[in-house]
């Protein structure tokens, strides 16, 4: 996957995530929950995208591993979302595994750049 595809799919799950929290119900926890999904799940595509523009391979690194914790942050939201019964797991299958892969393509992209630099 090159960089303006993986781009395309950090944003897309940040405006996913965006269409999901509209289906919350209108309680003060959902709206908790929505607002820190939300923002983590719109940093990874917007930090993804501030790597791209990595002056150094440590900036790279150092941009690539907010990506990780933002992910990261993001799979918490959504197994909050399951645990609390405010969405059920099967309707959060898919974001959840969009996360996932995100995240792990993510610690791979930084163990090479590791690699080389060293």
């Amino acid at each position: 996957m090159d960089k303006q595809q993986f781009q395309k799919r950090t944003k897309q799950l940040g405006v996913r995530i965006i269409k999901m929290t509209e289906a919350l119900p209108n309680t003060r926890a959902a709206d908790v929950v929505a607002r820190q999904i939300i923002r983590s799940s719109t940093s990874v595509g917007s930090n993804y995208r501030a790597a791209c523009r990595a002056k150094s391979t440590a900036d790279m690194i150092n941009k690539l591993k907010i990506v990780e914790e933002e992910a990261d942050e993001t799979l918490f939201w959504l197994e909050m979302l399951i645990e609390t019964e405010l969405m059920t797991q099967q309707k959060l299958q898919a974001l959840h595994k969009e996360t996932d892969e995100i995240l792990a393509m993510t610690i791979a992209s930084i163990k090479t750049l590791r690699k080389r630099k060293s």
